[in-house]
């Protein structure tokens, strides 16, 4: 609709549309844009850029009511982007990254114009979801009786422990859990994830019982069967135990196989907790660590960080069929079954679903399984580098045997009480975030506070893994003496 003049009116369709009105030129803008900043991903930063005043001064304004300039929105986009952190780049090594894949950028893209909902039937998205499901099995070597995709690690182990809770208390999802002293076993370094699924599900915090880890970190399986043993003695139902496959501190692999003898012999559900570390079960060099993966009940995976996917993109998966629907399966006059076919959502915690998959599944399609391993080999690799450059630094110490692709080592300096590290080494690691070369944080390993590495993004390259250590040793030295604490 338009006036006489040949205006559009206000408020319709035409005039809601009419920012977008040279698309060619918008997506050539689009294009420069990516192709820029994939570029920038090829190599480590050498600074950390300042966020332009002026930016900021209309990250400040008030709500737009009218149209503005698409063009000048988007460079703006653009620039807060740049001048943001992103794990995509070679040395960001905080906490558990991403790479962000070219290829699932292009997926992100045709799944958001599209908009499917796999909460409903979604035709051919529901084909290409399962075989996605499929892909993630059969590269992990996990033998799949169902699965699907989710938001993240949280709510994939929130589904896995709401399906064993269904198991174990049949009728919970109805009756509640009164009446039942309920429990739930994890180690020391099990992620917060499952202390906040524990929560979600009713249990309360108390019903989770931190089992201790071994001098490999791992959970220790004594600890865990004696822990079982006295639960059932005093009237406790257990619920799940939860493995972790790459914890987030250290990477540490709990026993799997030994783990699963205890949930066997005693009818639990093991979940395992393989949100981080689970696809280095792919590889000859990690691979003998998830032993006994196959026995698992349900495992977690996030392609979002050692796959490279862009967040979010989680998937659950179980051994068999069957405990899903009985934990969230449900008749809705707005959402009607056909016959006994039951709808996505019956299977999943979730109901408005993205779709998700495609990222996983193009980028399988354009780079195969056997790039996938080679990249994860190549991290690992990188893993170990810095471990064995930190041993022969007299200025370093590693603080763990690194299992996986994580490394947690600090800087020292002569004359510092253990006080004194651990106040020097926060401030370092903030140090380098401001410097920006290498983006890592602190943690804390035995009441050590460290700088932590952790090795996903399949852009770093073995020549600038020293780069960690030199920057590290650089501002370290030059920290102002009032920083150090004696």
């Amino acid at each position: 609709m338009t006036h006489s003049t040949g205006q559009p009116v206000p408020g319709t369709l035409e005039t809601s549309l009419s920012a977008l009105a040279d698309r060619t030129g918008v997506l050539e803008d689009l294009s420069r844009y990516l192709s820029h900043a994939w570029e920038s991903f090829d190599r480590p930063r050498p600074s950390e850029p300042a966020i332009d005043a002026d930016l900021v001064t209309r990250l400040g304004g008030t709500l737009p009511e009218r149209p503005g300039d698409t063009r000048a929105a988007l460079d703006d986009a653009v620039n807060i982007l740049e001048a943001s952190i992103s794990p995509s780049r070679p040395l960001f090594l905080a906490y558990v990254g991403s790479s962000g894949l070219e290829v699932s950028v292009l997926a992100s893209a045709l799944s958001a114009a599209y908009d499917a909902n796999l909460a409903t039937a979604a035709g051919a998205a529901d084909l290409l979801d399962q075989q996605a499901v499929r892909w993630v099995a059969d590269f992990v070597r996990y033998p799949l009786g169902e699965g699907h995709f989710t938001s993240g690690g949280q709510t994939s182990n929130l589904t896995a422990l709401l399906a064993a809770r269904e198991q174990a208390l049949p009728g919970a999802r109805e009756k509640g859990v009164a009446g039942h002293r309920a429990t739930v076993y994890c180690s020391d370094e099990a992620h917060h994830s499952i202390a906040r699924a524990v929560e979600a599900a009713g249990l309360g915090r108390r019903a989770l019982r931190r089992i201790p880890t071994d001098e490999q970190r791992r959970m220790r399986v004594d600890a865990l069967q004696n822990a079982l043993e006295r639960d059932r003695a005093e009237g406790f139902t257990p619920i799940a135990v939860v493995a972790t496959a790459g914890t987030t501190l250290t990477g540490a692999v709990d026993p799997l196989a030994s783990v699963a003898d205890v949930c066997e012999r005693e009818g639990v559900w093991l979940h395992v907790d393989g949100a981080y570390g689970l696809p280095a079960a792919a590889t000859s060099t990690a691979g003998h660590h998830f032993a006994g993966l196959e026995r698992a009940d349900s495992v977690t995976i996030d392609a979002h960080k050692w796959l490279g996917m862009q967040k979010s993109c989680s998937i659950i998966l179980l051994r068999h069929r069957g405990p899903l629907r009985a934990a969230f399966g449900h008749e809705e006059r707005y959402m009607l079954h056909e016959e006994d076919a039951g709808n996505p959502v019956d299977h999943t915690f979730e109901y408005s679903r993205p779709f998700r998959s495609l990222r996983l599944w193009l980028s399988m399609r354009v780079y195969g399984a056997e790039q996938f391993r080679s990249w994860i080999e190549g991290t690992l690799a990188n893993a170990a580098l810095l471990a064995s450059e930190v041993r022969a630094h007299a200025s370093f110490e590693l603080l763990h045997e690194p299992m996986l692709s994580t490394v947690c080592f600090r800087h020292v300096l002569p004359g510092l009480s253990n006080s004194g590290l651990n106040a020097h080494n926060e401030r370092l690691a903030r140090a380098m975030q401001a410097d920006g070369r290498v983006y890592i944080a602190p943690a804390i390993v035995d009441g050590h506070t460290c700088l932590r590495a952790c090795f996903v993004n399949f852009r770093t390259a073995p020549d600038v893994v020293r780069t960690v250590l030199d920057v590290a040793d650089e501002l370290g030295r030059a920290l102002p003496e009032r920083t150090v604490a004696r």
